[in-house]
Parts: C-alpha cells; sequence; structure tokens
C-alpha cells in the first residue's frame, strides 16, 4: 500500500512510472544484474565488439524493476538518457543515432581489423561487424519531430 503511494508521489514529481517488483530477493538480483550491465556497457564503449547500448537497455529494464533512484538517473544520464527513453517510449532509435553507430562501428571494427597480424583474425572481425551492422539495420528509426 505505502509502496503504490509512492510511486503514484514519485509519478506526479515527474520521475519515472515503474513499479518495483514486490520480492526483495528478487530486487536485490535486478539490481546486481542492472550494476553488471551498466558495467558491461561502459566497457563496451572501449572495446568494440562489445556493444555498449544493449547492455544500457537491459540495465534500465532491470533497473526498472529494482530501483526508482538507479533507473532515474540511467535516464537523466544526458548521453544514455534519451536513447532509452526513445527505446522505452517508442521502440526505435533516431536517425542521427543510427548514423553514430554505423560511424564508430566502422572505425573501431576498421581500426581492429588493421592491427591484426593474421587473415583469420581480419575476415573474422569482418564477418562479426558485418553480422553487427546487419542486426543494427534491422532496428527501427524514428526521425525527431519537427
Amino acid at each position: 500500500m505505502q509502496e503504490r503511494m509512492t510511486e503514484e508521489i514519485q509519478q506526479e514529481q515527474g520521475a519515472s512510472p515503474v513499479r518495483l517488483h514486490d520480492s526483495r530477493l528478487v530486487r536485490a538480483l535486478y539490481l546486481t544484474v542492472g550494476f553488471a550491465a551498466v558495467i558491461l556497457g561502459l566497457v563496451g564503449i572501449v572495446l568494440p565488439v562489445l556493444p555498449t547500448t544493449p547492455f544500457l537497455l537491459l540495465a534500465a529494464a532491470c533497473f526498472a524493476r529494482s530501483s526508482h533512484h538507479f533507473h532515474d538517473k540511467l535516464l537523466a544520464n544526458r548521453i544514455a538518457g534519451p536513447i532509452i527513453r526513445e527505446w522505452i517510449e517508442h521502440r526505435s532509435i533516431r536517425r542521427s543515432v543510427k548514423r553514430w553507430v554505423y560511424l564508430l562501428l566502422a572505425l573501431s571494427f576498421g581500426s581492429s581489423i588493421l592491427l591484426m597480424p593474421t587473415v583469420w583474425h581480419q575476415a573474422m572481425l569482418a564477418a562479426l561487424g558485418v553480422v553487427l551492422a546487419m542486426f543494427i539495420w534491422r532496428i527501427p528509426v524514428r526521425d525527431a519531430e519537427a
């Protein structure tokens, strides 16, 4: 009863309208997975093979069921917040974000391919890059409203 009142107050104040899981144990598991996803997302910024956005989306989903505080902090992030909100509201990404993804994908995989000593590793990275580009191509695009 008190949690529902807290949720109503948070919704009135503009906080995220998420409903926490009833079990404390499950909330702790969601919180743990959420932090692990954030860490993997941060590692994905540096490593070309590990994607960042899916891990941040997973973290947002986990925080939505475990902690209003961390969910709101993730949505308030100036870089990840708008992308996550776009996915939550429209299940799409903006065209400009998709272009950035393709550019960073080409730069990171291109530089990694050039640094690999064997043709086998280069071909493997190229194939992985093509698969990742095809996956990104399938994500719906929504143009920004004028």
